[in-house]
This record gives C-alpha cells, sequence and structure tokens, in this order.
C-alpha cells in the first residue's frame, strides 16, 4: 500500500490508526452488522456514537456546563450568515478583525444583517500579521466581536485574545481546533469546518454559550436558528453522521495518543520547529508570516520565482508529497501540518527542501 504525505489544506489528512479503525468497523460496526453510513440516526446505536463524540469533545477542550455543543451541515459559509441572524439582535452591530480571506467573507455576509465594523485588518501586507488591536476603538455596544483564529490561506495565527469585555467574542477555529488548549470561557461562540483536523467534509462544530440561544431574528430560517438545533440535541434533521462518527474516533485519537490538547500543543510545535528553522536558514525558501504571529498549522513559503516555485510543487508531489502548493489568491507554496501528519512527515519534506535546493541553486 502506497501513503503520500497530504499536506492539503482540507479535506485534510486524518491519523492512519483512525482509518484503519473505520476500516475494520465498515461493514459491522460493533456487532451490529452494519455501517455507520447506513444505520439510522435516531437509532440507539448512533444516539451512543454523537453523544460520546460530544463528550469527548468536552473532555478534551474543558467546554463548561453552560455552553452547547451543535453538530451541524452547512460548513463555515453558513456560520457567516447563522452567526448574525443569531447574535446581532440587540444594537445590530458587530465589530470585525479581518485577518484573511474567511474573516473578510464572514464581515461581508454580516453586513446584510446589520452594521458589520472593521475595526482592523492586515491586508496592507498581504494579511501576513496579526494586527495590534485598541479596545478603545472597540464598538462598546457591539453585540458581537468576530476573529478568525487561525488563517488557513495566510498562515497566521493569534497568540493573545481580543481585550472584549461585556461583548461576546466569536471566532472561527476551522484551522486550529483541537491543536493546543483554548479557554472556551472567553467565548460567545466558536466553531469549526471539521474537514481541516477533526472528521471528513460535512460536519461544522459549534460552541456556544447558552445565554446566546433563542434570540434568532425573526426571519431566521428554521435551519439556521441555533435554538431549534440545541433543543434536538443536534439532530432535529439528519446529521452528517458519517463524519460524526470519525470525529469521536479522531478525539479518542488524540487522548490515547497525547493525553490532552496541552500534549497535542506540545507536539505540533516540534512539527512546526522543524519547518520554520529549515525556512529561517534558507537561502531559496522563506516563510511569509511574521516571526510572532506564525500559524503552528499552516505554513506558506516562497522561494521568490514562480517558475522556481512550480517546479519545486511538481517534484515534490512525484517525490509524494501532494498538495503543496499555496492557496490560488497568494500563490507560493504552503505546508498544512494539521495533527495528523506525523513529525516524521515533516522532517522528510525539509529533507527533500534541503536537496532541491542543493539541486537547484
Amino acid at each position: 500500500m502506497k501513503r503520500v504525505y497530504n499536506f492539503s489544506a482540507g479535506p485534510s489528512v486524518l491519523p492512519e490508526a483512525v482509518l484503519r479503525r473505520a476500516a475494520e468497523e465498515m461493514l459491522d460496526y460493533q456487532g451490529s452488522g452494519q455501517s455507520v453510513m447506513e444505520m439510522s440516526h435516531r437509532s440507539k446505536i448512533f444516539e451512543g456514537i454523537i453523544e460520546s463524540a460530544e463528550s469527548c469533545l468536552r473532555e478534551l477542550m474543558n467546554i463548561p456546563e453552560n455552553y452547547k455543543v451543535l453538530f451541524l451541515q452547512g460548513g463555515g459559509w453558513s456560520q457567516f450568515a447563522m452567526i448574525p441572524l443569531n447574535l446581532m439582535v440587540n444594537s445590530g452591530k458587530a465589530d470585525f478583525v479581518v485577518t484573511g480571506q474567511w474573516a473578510a467573507k464572514a464581515q461581508e455576509e454580516a453586513s446584510r444583517y446589520g452594521e458589520a465594523r472593521i475595526v482592523a485588518s492586515s491586508k496592507d501586507k498581504t494579511f501576513s500579521y496579526i494586527p495590534e488591536l485598541d479596545p478603545a476603538a472597540f464598538t462598546p455596544d457591539a453585540d458581537y466581536f468576530y476573529i478568525c483564529m487561525n488563517n488557513t490561506i495566510y498562515g497566521t495565527r493569534y497568540t493573545k485574545l481580543p481585550e472584549t469585555g461585556n461583548v461576546p467574542l466569536v471566532a472561527d477555529i476551522s484551522s486550529c481546533i483541537l491543536s493546543e488548549p483554548i479557554d472556551v470561557s472567553k467565548f460567545g461562540l466558536l466553531f469549526a469546518g471539521a474537514q481541516k483536523n477533526v472528521a471528513p467534509a460535512g460536519l461544522t462544530m459549534v460552541i456556544v454559550r447558552e445565554d446566546l440561544i433563542g434570540h434568532a431574528k425573526e426571519f431566521t430560517p428554521t435551519m439556521f436558528n441555533y435554538k431549534i438545533h440545541a433543543d434536538n440535541g443536534s439532530l432535529f434533521n439528519t446529521p452528517p453522521c458519517y463524519p460524526i462518527y470519525i470525529c469521536g474516533l479522531v478525539l479518542e485519537w488524540i487522548k490515547s495518543e497525547f493525553g490532552s490538547l496541552e500534549g497535542m500543543k506540545a507536539h505540533n510545535e516540534k512539527k512546526a520547529g522543524i519547518l520554520y528553522d529549515f525556512l529561517d536558514q534558507s537561502k531559496m525558501f522563506r516563510g511569509t508570516v511574521v516571526k510572532k504571529d506564525r500559524s503552528l498549522m499552516n505554513v506558506p513559503f516562497v522561494t521568490g520565482s514562480d517558475e522556481l516555485d512550480k517546479k519545486f510543487v511538481k517534484e515534490a508531489e512525484a517525490a509524494g508529497f501532494v498538495n503543496l502548493k499555496g492557496h490560488r489568491s497568494v500563490g507560493g507554496m504552503r505546508a498544512s501540518i494539521y495533527n495528523a501528519m506525523p513529525i516524521e512527515g515533516v522532517q522528510k519534506l525539509v529533507d527533500f527542501m534541503v536537496e532541491f535546493e542543493k539541486n537547484n541553486a
């Protein structure tokens, strides 16, 4: 069996142990005589799967009791609308820090439902840093304050949270969920498309404080009302059953392999350090992000030559390192080194980069 090192930004690499477990259970899940793919979401068996996944997520992320965990569909794009429809209901205002394409899209969508104010942006330098924030510039009566915690395309990451006082902090954590500890109590709402670090595409996870539920705008579609999903335990309609099952296996894998998110973070820091250390001393390759804001999950880099970039991506793929081409909006290369990417994969990529630099100097 041939397995490549998959550096895709999403859908992305999953732990091999999880894939093997899923393969073993494909035709017969724990003696039920059926696959999770074909069982009823109303069955006792699936009820156990979804309850176990939520319980494990709560344990790993230390989610307080006054927060609901929702397993939804629709990806980040649906959340860009669901958040203002459910939260932008008092002053009709929200603040946004635009640190990349996804925060910009969220702000643009929210502006359809109220006043979506940009309080800071790093667009001036191609989103290569996280801007310093001045709380005096924040809207005091905003219904929420929105950030994208880790920027998949541009490779930046918040290491210090905005001080928003009584204004609920909302964060897109799609590309950093479970990569390191997060103090959930500092947020009003967190959401993540699971396809980057948790499960196959199709599952969207929402962690929302209970007091923010139940105030949706009158015209909010039924499926976009958090209260509907909270009241029905994420089973109002048929949920993304198989991704929820894989999510549960991934959560179990993190617990068994790393013990906690502190252990997961240490592993990710070691892994990212191998690649960043090389980029910092290389004469050909360079990272594109301000050092203090570098992501542990997404590492963009360039050679400075479009032709050389293309050659590198092509030769890397032939050598078994796939999906290294940068996002179409920025070019260059990007290595997404999510939780499931082994240290060995990053080390071998660096070895290949050393050889490529030597051969193309």
